[in-house]
This record gives C-alpha cells, structure tokens and sequence, in this order.
C-alpha cells in the first residue's frame, strides 16, 4: 500500500520521539533520545535547530511559563526557551546505570505524566509517574517493562497507556481533578510479532493514533479499542505521532534508524526523519506543564 506520509525533515535521527506542537509559535519540538538533543521543526521554513542536551532525553512538555520541563536520565529538569537545562526538579526514581524516562505528556490540568524504561529488559520493573505543578513526583502505575503509549480523552475522563513490549494499550478512568486513576482495563491488544505499540496520540473524536515500533506504520483505534485503519509509512520504526498546524489536521510521526540493517536503511533511507500526512479529524490542543 502507498504511504500517505510525506518526509518533512529528512534529519536521519537515531531515535526521534516525543513530537509536540506548539500552537502559539506553530512550530514541532520533538527529541532525539540518542543524540541527545531536543529539537524545533519550523515546517513553513523548514528549519530545525537542536540543542544538545547532556544525557538521554526521553521527553518533555511545553510549561505555561516558557520553556520546557523535561525527563532526562538523571531526573527531570527545567529547560529554557532556548534548550538550555536550568535545574533538576526531581531525581531520577530508579537506577540510571539500566533505566531512563521514556514516553511523557502533559494532562489537561497541567501536571506531567512521564513513564519509564528497563533498558536490560529482563523484568517488569518500569513505572508510570506523575509531576505534580507543586514539583512532587508519585509512582501512579508499574509492573510495565517499556511505559508508552500516553494519551487523555477529549472529555479528559480516560487515561490511555501501553507497555510496548506486551503489545497491550490499557486504558484507565482518570480524575482530572485529583490526578488518579481507577478501572484499568484492557484498550487493545496486538498479536502480530512486529504489533509494538509505540508513542500515541488522540483526536478530536476520541480515537486513539498508535505508532506500531517495527511495524512500519500508525493504526487508529475507535474509542471503543476497535482497528479503523491502517497508514504505512516509508520508515520501519515509526515512535510517535503528534496532531500539528493551525487547524490541528496534519498529523506528524517521529522514526528511528537505531539499530536497522543496511538492506533496511538503504531501502528505506529516509528512515530517522520526521513524516505527515493530512487528516480529515483535527487532534487535540496539546496541554502545558503547570508548574
């Protein structure tokens, strides 16, 4: 099937993740966990300025104050607008010899939601934490080996979250205005050896945008968990997809290279770039970290 994903930036990053579009500049911040940098996309320019960062960024949320707050191995800092690291908020809950953040958003009520990894990948011992505005950090979900997947309905009563390596997105009652979570259950699960539920994103009509990791392309799901379609995209290793430009319908997707054989980098060599695609349902405004 012919991908309807165009490369926008053909940059070749080695693991980009986290797109995340800023209505008031309409520009895409987005990382490259291995460069590490984080980075800004200008899509009428075509510019991308990266600012390197001094370990591992696994993600980040735009702040209503400027700036960004970001998961970095060590812990979760304080970035300026101009990617700059200002201080560390919070140290990092698990050991970084094997463990880093991973996927991370922003709810609607403004605390940060950011999930871990076990690099080793030999036990569930990764976790689901929540960055209060007041700077506290609290475990909120484990028993998970890779968190991703993060995503809020437009009512912002359901929580979405996958473990990529067990192929399930679950979904969860959220209380916005506590901040907890209630009646997990299974959204979704996948079958297919290369169906890895990667970084995800929702729309305006509540369905749920999954980036398949090895899978070479997005699925979007009814808020009922069911398969509505399929998108191929010319890159084996999409991570995440972000709803992006002034009306919110073009759909943005980070890819990886790391790792890839040379066969399938020279077949699919834009692979590490950053794709879109028109859509028909506009996305979501993408919230702010309130502290």
């Amino acid at each position: 099937m012919e991908s309807r994903f165009a490369c926008v930036l053909d940059v070749k990053a080695s693991l980009g993740e986290c797109p995340t579009w800023s209505a008031d500049e309409q520009v895409l911040y987005w990382v490259d966990i291995n460069a590490p940098s984080l980075n800004r996309f200008d899509p009428k320019g075509g510019a991308n300025t990266a600012w390197a960062m001094p370990q591992a960024i696994g993600s980040f949320a735009l702040r209503s104050r400027g700036g960004f707050v970001a998961a970095l191995r060590d812990g979760i800092w304080f970035v300026d607008a101009q990617g700059a690291p200002e201080r560390k908020i919070a140290p990092a809950p698990y050991d970084p010899a094997h463990h880093r953040f991973n996927d991370g958003r922003a709810d609607p009520h403004g605390r940060f939601w950011v999930g871990s990894m076990n690099e080793k990948r030999d036990t569930n011992s990764a976790r689901l934490y929540r960055l209060s505005p007041d700077l506290g950090l609290s475990p909120m979900l484990d028993d998970m080996m890779i968190s991703n997947g993060l995503g809020f309905s437009p009512d912002g009563r359901t929580l979405y979250h996958a473990d990529t390596p067990a192929r399930t997105v679950r979904a969860y009652d959220f209380d916005g205005a506590q901040g907890t979570l209630s009646s997990g259950r299974v959204f979704a699960r996948f079958d297919g050896e290369t169906d890895r539920p990667d970084g995800a994103a929702v729309d305006s009509e509540g369905c749920y945008w999954c980036a398949f990791y090895s899978g070479g392309k997005l699925v979007r799901l009814s808020p009922q968990g069911r398969l509505l379609a399929e998108y191929p995209i010319p890159a084996m290793c999409p991570t995440m997809c972000a709803f992006g430009g002034d009306d919110l319908r073009t759909l943005y997707v980070t890819t990886a290279r790391q790792r890839r054989d040379a066969d399938e980098l020279a077949r699919l060599p834009q692979s590490g770039g950053i794709f879109a695609m028109r859509v028909e349902v506009a996305g979501l405004p993408e919230p702010k970290f309130a502290g």
